[in-house]
């Protein structure tokens, strides 16, 4: 009977949507659903942390999982999901990704060159540190597997951040109860910025490249 009235408790929170789902899946799964939910986010980073993490913590607050089951299930998802990233990566290797860039417009094959050797000082903490902010997350991974960084040490900073963010979000949940949501709405706003100081800075690395480009054009035609 109890187990019954945390159920329909925690069914009852969410409206629906991404919501619904998480919650359907950790009402009928629990830890392991959670898990489950989280390693889908990595694979598809529309799938919000924000609602899934908190929505978990709440069910955590419930009694439909423990507090130690949340944390641990939900972290071996991140860590599943970044491997799945990793292998992709991997997969397509550095032969194949530089003859991608090479076709691509607005690049250059030395750009690519310099994040290698960016990746090769920093990807430690590019990695650890990348499980904690939103959209960088997932990709994160992907140039470590382009990378062939060292399994044990991807799984072990992977783990690391993961559990670092996953805690701060799973027990913001718990603790802020039928008012989970509250989460959402800040690490919202996060997602957002972040999302607009890439775009930001997509845009003007491409008005530089093309005004460049149109300068070397200018310069030739002179020339000749």
């Amino acid at each position: 009977m109890q187990t019954a009235t945390v159920t329909l408790a925690l069914s009852q929170e969410p409206a629906g949507g991404i919501a619904g789902w998480a919650a359907d899946l950790v009402d009928k799964m629990g830890g392991v659903g959670a898990g489950a939910a989280i390693a889908l986010e990595n694979l598809f980073p529309p799938l919000p942390s924000e609602v899934i993490l908190p929505l978990t913590g709440f069910a955590a607050g419930q009694g439909v999982l423990s507090l130690a089951s949340a944390l641990f299930w939900t972290t071996l998802g991140s860590v599943v999901g970044a491997v799945a990233l990793y292998w992709i990566g991997a997969l397509i290797g550095r032969d194949r990704m530089y003859a991608i860039w090479a076709k691509l417009p607005l690049v250059k094959v030395a750009d690519l060159e310099r994040t290698e050797a960016w990746f090769a000082k920093h990807g430690t903490k590019a990695v650890f540190f990348g499980r904690m902010v939103p959209i960088f997350r997932s990709l994160i991974s992907v140039p470590a597997g382009l990378e062939r960084m060292r399994m044990p040490m991807f799984l072990a900073l992977t783990a690391a951040g993961s559990f670092i963010w996953n805690t701060v979000l799973v027990m913001a949940g718990y603790w802020l109860g039928d008012q989970w949501e509250l989460v959402e709405n800040y690490v919202g706003v996060l997602s957002k910025a972040v999302l607009l100081l890439v775009l930001v800075a997509v845009a003007v690395f491409a008005v530089r490249r093309l005004t460049k480009a149109r300068a070397g054009r200018a310069a030739q035609h002179r020339r000749s």
